[in-house]
């Protein structure tokens, strides 16, 4: 009976590896690099989707009769951007999409 209990810790544990993540909460992760200039969320404070300011990399983007937001790439918060919001991919940058959102 011993030789099952680590057994059983091992199966345990390869279950969890194989579990999808948890829904995102808490902060959204920094970009990899300095390409974006990220103000504060978009819909929500709380929002993983960020209003993005200018910089070297986002001036050709932004537009005055539009948006320019980011969001960590394959996030939920990305998906919904453009599900709910009508957001056009423009480019990618330090593990973010940025997107362009008419304003209306």
């Amino acid at each position: 009976m011993k030789h099952l209990f680590p057994l059983a810790v091992v199966a345990t544990l390869a279950a969890c590896a194989d579990t999808p993540p948890q829904t995102e909460t808490g902060a959204a992760p920094p970009p990899t690099n300095d390409d974006l200039y990220l103000v504060g969320g978009y819909r929500s404070e709380d929002d993983w989707c960020q209003l993005t300011g200018e910089t070297a990399f986002t001036v050709n983007f932004l537009d005055h009769t539009a948006d320019l937001v980011s969001c960590p790439t394959g996030s939920a918060a990305a998906q919904s951007l453009v599900e709910t919001q009508g957001a056009r991919q423009v480019a990618e940058t330090g593990g973010y999409t940025v997107y362009t959102i008419p304003r209306g």
